[in-house]
């Protein structure tokens, strides 16, 4: 038996192998080609208006120093163009460019040649209210509500309104103007605003290209208005404007009717004039950031010069905006001289106790408290 050394071993098939080749790279043309094209189309949709039937106005701005891709990606965010990215392609791609700072009223529908062109032109140097309307601060509410209630009914954003509120140049100048009514606050020491409880609850109109400084302004002058009758008294009262607006702005929160204001700002004085804290609910609350919350223990104990639990005195300033009803209160306290320190009021009557000790104080609770079954 011999062996067949002439046996062929079977070749690859090379014919196999190049039929995969040639699909790999067909796929990949393929894909490439399906890929540019939806690129193509997703960049010629980006460069048109986000929504040519959006003529609503935004403000926009634009910080010093900010490049073609932070422009886009704000006006992005902003909801003004489709695609960030597509914005910085085409100021690019037409050599457009010394895009300036400052505020802009731009709208969804315009054009990105359109915005390319207003950010060459330049915006203002503070934020403008684009469209009419009116603003109403409400008695009670303290600065960051008043924030947001800008926000939601002007031009003005809220982190625009809070900026202003901390700019120290702005507020000097206001100082400047209305030397009565800011010369107490502007010496107070850990204030969070140095404007809070001077912005005057009342509606505003804001009308187009009214600033937001201005708008401001607005505010702080119709609560020197207010006062100006009132200087001499406040200055007979032996307090500063400062601490006089702390009281009222605590009496707006607390108060129920006038005559209960009123004798509420007795048991504040009283407590005031013997080193005791006054022990209100509102400046803890203002203490914790928080307008409604049940407080517990350890929110009576925080840590902050605002916090009238643990601190004798006004502590820094106001906290809300009081209206003429707290002023008032404030300038004619009632029943000083029954030396009342305590006082306890029944959310469901309204009816407010007063009492000269803490033993008296709990008398009146347990015995005036709404029962469980009224609850």
């Amino acid at each position: 038996m011999s062996n067949n050394s002439n046996q062929r071993t079977p070749k690859p098939n090379r014919s196999l192998g190049r039929r995969i080749i040639i699909s790999v790279i067909t796929l990949i043309v393929i894909l490439a080609v399906t890929i540019g094209f939806m690129g193509y189309h997703f960049f010629q949709e980006a460069l048109r208006p986000l929504n040519p039937q959006d003529t609503a106005v935004k403000q926009v701005h634009i910080p010093l120093g900010a490049s073609n891709k932070q422009i886009g990606s704000i006006l992005q965010n902003n909801k003004i163009v489709k695609s960030g990215m597509a914005f910085d392609y085409y100021v690019k791609s037409n050599n457009m460019a010394n895009f300036r700072a400052g505020y802009y009223q731009l709208t969804p529908a315009m054009s990105l040649k359109k915005i390319a062109v207003r950010l060459q032109q330049g915006g203002t140097d503070q934020p403008i209210q684009s469209t009419k309307g009116k603003l109403l601060v409400r008695e009670g509410l303290n600065i960051d509500q008043i924030a947001k209630q800008v926000a939601a009914t002007t031009d003005f954003s809220e982190h625009d309104f809070i900026s202003l509120m901390k700019d120290k140049a702005f507020i000097r100048q206001l100082a400047k103007r209305y030397p009565q009514l800011l010369a107490s606050a502007m010496k107070s020491q850990g204030v969070r605003y140095r404007l809070e409880g001077y912005l005057y609850p009342a509606t505003y109109e804001v009308k187009k290209n009214t600033s937001l400084k201005a708008l401001v302004e607005q505010m702080v002058a119709k609560t020197n208005q207010v006062l100006m009758p009132y200087y001499p008294k406040i200055k007979k009262s032996k307090m500063t404007l400062q601490e006089f607006m702390t009281l009222a702005s605590l009496i707006e929160r607390e108060g129920v009717n006038q005559t209960d204001r009123r004798k509420m700002v007795g048991v504040f004085l009283n407590r005031i004039r013997i080193n005791m804290p006054i022990q209100s609910d509102i400046s803890v609350l203002y203490a914790i950031h928080r307008n409604n919350k049940t407080l517990t223990a350890k929110d009576l104990q925080v840590d902050s010069p605002y916090n009238l639990y643990v601190n004798a005195g006004f502590g820094p300033g106001p906290f809300d905006s009081p209206s003429i009803s707290s002023i008032s209160a404030v300038l004619h306290p009632l029943d000083r001289s029954k030396d009342y320190l305590y006082f306890f009021a029944n959310t469901k009557t309204q009816k407010v106790y007063y009492s000269t000790t803490y033993a008296q104080h709990q008398e009146q609770i347990a015995k005036h408290s709404p029962s469980k079954k009224d609850k």
